[in-house]
C-alpha cells in the first residue's frame, strides 16, 4: 500500500481544523477531467488552478483561477470581471517558476503565503464539496467550498464557459 503524501496543502488545512479528504491518483495524470473519472466525480466538481498574469502590469502579483475541469476560462470575459484590460495564461514553464510547483500540482492551499491574488468560477457555489489539487501531481482535496474559500480568501468571478469537444 502506497503512503499518503502529507502536502502543504494538506499541513494547511490540518492546522485550521479544516476537514478534508485525500483523493489519489496516478501523477501522470495531468488532464483534470480525466483526475474527474479516476477519483469517480464529475467533472465539474474537480477545479483545475491556473496561473493567469496581467498583460497591463506584467510584473504585478500573478492571478490563480480555480475552474471546473470540463470549463475553459475565458481571458477576455475574466479581465473584465476583476477590472483590467487583457489577462493571459501563463506557459508551463512560467507557471512552475511563479508558483515553486509542477502544473498538475499547482495548489491556491499550497500558496497562502505568497502573493497570489486566488479566484474561483462562481459555479463552485453550486456545490457544498469540491476538488482541488493538493499541492502534488496525483493529490487532490476534497472539501467545503466555504472552507477552500475562507482559508484561500478566493473571490468567486463568472471566469469560464462550458469547454468544447475539440478544446
Amino acid at each position: 500500500m502506497t503512503k499518503t503524501p502529507r502536502t502543504l496543502a494538506m499541513r494547511v488545512l490540518d492546522a485550521r481544523k479544516i476537514a478534508y479528504h485525500v483523493q489519489l491518483f496516478p501523477d501522470t495524470i495531468r488532464d483534470a477531467a480525466e483526475v474527474a473519472t479516476q477519483i469517480g466525480l464529475p467533472p465539474a466538481q474537480v477545479f483545475k488552478t491556473l496561473v493567469v498574469v496581467r498583460d497591463d502590469q506584467p510584473n504585478a502579483h500573478p492571478l490563480l483561477v480555480m475552474v471546473p475541469a470540463d470549463h475553459t476560462l475565458d481571458l477576455r470575459h475574466f479581465a473584465r470581471e476583476i477590472g483590467v484590460k487583457s489577462v493571459r495564461m501563463a506557459s508551463h514553464d512560467q507557471a512552475e517558476k511563479m508558483t515553486g510547483l509542477k502544473v498538475g500540482g499547482i495548489s491556491a492551499l499550497a500558496l497562502l503565503n505568497r502573493p497570489f491574488t486566488v479566484y474561483i468560477d462562481h459555479s463552485a457555489l453550486a456545490y457544498e464539496q469540491i476538488a482541488v489539487s493538493g499541492g502534488q501531481r496525483g493529490v487532490d482535496l476534497l472539501l467545503r467550498v466555504a472552507d477552500l474559500i475562507a482559508v484561500t480568501g478566493a473571490q468567486p468571478v463568472a471566469a469560464s464557459h462550458p469547454q468544447e469537444a475539440n478544446e
